[in-house]
């Protein structure tokens, strides 16, 4: 934690949920907002077609990459929504394990979505971001 993001727990919800039910971000701090993380190989091509658990491990990387561009990191994202193009919840499971392990110890808010399709051919599997980084001065 970055000290700008502070996850918030609910003793009074479930211990269920692998993340933190709230969070909150500490002034000053700069929002930043990514677009949804794909799939995708630095050529463009959808990676593991058929695979969701490799597909989100390339959207992990992306994702890292793009918040790393705005001068973030993982420990300062502040939500996330994870989408999955299946009817299946092992999918679903499969691919939270690889965007939890990503996260390690920072295990901000996140919601967990199956849809029927996304933008790219074969691709199953996309997360965005919200951030938030502290200004320095």
């Amino acid at each position: 934690m970055t000290g700008t993001v502070h996850l918030i727990r609910a003793p009074e919800l479930s211990d269920v949920a692998e993340y933190a039910y709230a969070a909150g971000v500490a002034p000053p701090a700069r929002m930043v907002f990514t677009a949804g993380a794909c799939p995708l190989d630095a050529a463009g091509r959808t990676v593991a077609p058929g695979d969701p658990a490799a597909q989100a491990r390339q959207v992990m990387a992306n994702l890292e990459t793009a918040l790393a561009a705005a001068g973030a990191a993982l420990t300062d994202v502040v939500k996330t929504t994870v989408y999955v193009a299946t009817t299946d919840r092992a999918d679903l499971v499969a691919v939270w394990e690889v965007v939890r392990d990503a996260f390690g110890d920072h295990d901000p808010p996140s919601s967990l979505l199956g849809v029927t399709v996304l933008g790219y051919p074969d691709q199953l599997v996309e997360v965005e971001a919200i951030a938030a980084v502290r200004e320095v001065g």
